[in-house]
């Protein structure tokens, strides 16, 4: 599905620089089966890479100099990675400054370089694209300059690099896009990140992205407000019980006890964090036993708890995930992501993708006069040396 890309990348070098590239990367984007909005709160999370990507050829130089060249955006900057590294007005350089600033910072020595790069991972859709260019771009570093990089630093350094650009995200993107592997989701604890792989096999289902082509302004204020309710509600669990060191600890009892105290908003966004942390547990069990369906059940009740207690939907997702919940091809669907927008995931039926799309594509236009989109996509390996 890739080689079109890989091709274009590489022509596309080659008529830049006028030979053929001496590293090739492929970086992909990823999903999250479950675990949403825990990953800030001690909890698990189960993403995947998928086999959508970014391919990037590179060369030495042989100067100070770096070209880098954007083709899907037709724009390209030139900078001195052996000067200090700053912020600029073109936000996608910023993820490639910001990267070079970590290897910086780390004492890596490397000189300038010519890429070029190409996706086809959907922008916006919630599927980190910015997570694949930042790790794809320091694994093409390592393998110009042969640095001793492990894998799990690619990931650290990509996060760091994205709240250098001023974005505070968790390990989970990066995480995925590094140390995904084929046809595995990957259990990560966001408390040590310690990881474990499961099988992913869907059986009868297929994943389809169905991606409601909004995002409401109300992400930013609406993540930090989260992420406070979830501090003060822990806080005041802990002070009371001094056993329970993070939300991994608490329980619903606890909860109970001090529900007047928390008060009905907070108490709410923990009993989802509690529940989520559970579902994470039980949907690894149920694709250990093959049992989809139980997993399909879990997408539901994640997609209600995001949508009812944590308070992160809106109403196209809200329509996506009813429409779902009424068609017997489709066994789970829920939210994916920060809310308020993006992408549904969904387990459908294996032969009635087609269906389910054009049906779901007319009713979404009629109610909203949005056009829908959606991803057929498939569980693949984290970043990769393409060999020429």
């Amino acid at each position: 599905m890739n080689t079109a890309l890989i091709a274009k990348t590489i022509q596309s070098f080659q008529k830049y620089f006028g030979q053929e590239p001496e590293k090739v990367i492929l970086s992909p984007g990823r999903i999250n089966i479950i675990g949403e909005h825990i990953d800030y709160n001690d909890g698990f999370v189960l993403p995947a890479a998928i086999d959508k990507i970014i391919c990037f050829a590179f060369e030495k130089s042989k100067t100070n100099t770096s070209r880098i060249i954007a083709l899907d955006l037709n724009e390209e900057f030139s900078v001195d990675f052996s000067e200090k590294i700053s912020l600029s007005d073109v936000t996608w350089t910023n993820y490639i400054r910001g990267v070079v600033n970590q290897l910086q910072m780390k004492g890596f020595q490397f000189d300038g370089m010519n890429c070029v790069f190409s996706s086809n991972i959907p922008t916006g859709s919630g599927l980190s694209s910015s997570a694949a260019l930042e790790c794809g771009f320091i694994r093409g570093v390592k393998e110009l300059f042969q640095l001793d990089i492990k894998p799990i630093d690619i990931a650290l350094m990509g996060q760091k690099a994205e709240h250098w650009v001023g974005i505070n995200c968790g390990i989970m993107d990066q995480f995925a896009s590094v140390l995904g592997l084929e046809n595995k989701v990957i259990k990560i604890d966001c408390k040590t990140l310690e990881y474990e792989y499961h099988n992913a096999d869907f059986g009868d289902y297929s994943l389809i992205l169905l991606d409601s082509n909004v995002k409401h302004s109300l992400v930013a204020s609406a993540y930090n407000k989260r992420r406070q309710d979830c501090e003060n509600g822990i806080a005041l669990v802990k002070k009371n019980y001094p056993e329970v060191k993070s939300f991994r600890d608490c329980t619903e009892e606890h909860l109970l006890a001090l529900k007047s105290e928390l008060g009905e908003e907070v108490y709410t966004r923990c009993h989802f964090v509690i529940n989520e942390i559970a579902r994470v547990a039980k949907a690894c069990e149920a694709l250990d036993n093959g049992n989809i369906e139980e997993l399909g059940q879990l997408l539901f009740e994640t997609h209600h708890g995001l949508s009812v207690e944590y308070e992160v939907s809106c109403d196209e997702l809200d329509f996506l995930v009813d429409f779902a919940k009424s068609e017997p091809a489709i066994i789970g669907s829920r939210l994916m992501g920060g809310g308020f927008g993006g992408c549904t995931i969904n387990l459908v039926k294996k032969g009635q993708e087609e269906v389910i799309k054009d049906k779901i594509k007319k009713l979404y236009y009629d109610k909203f006069q949005i056009e829908l989109k959606n991803y057929d996509v498939k569980i693949g390996n984290g970043t990769t040396v393409y060999t020429l």
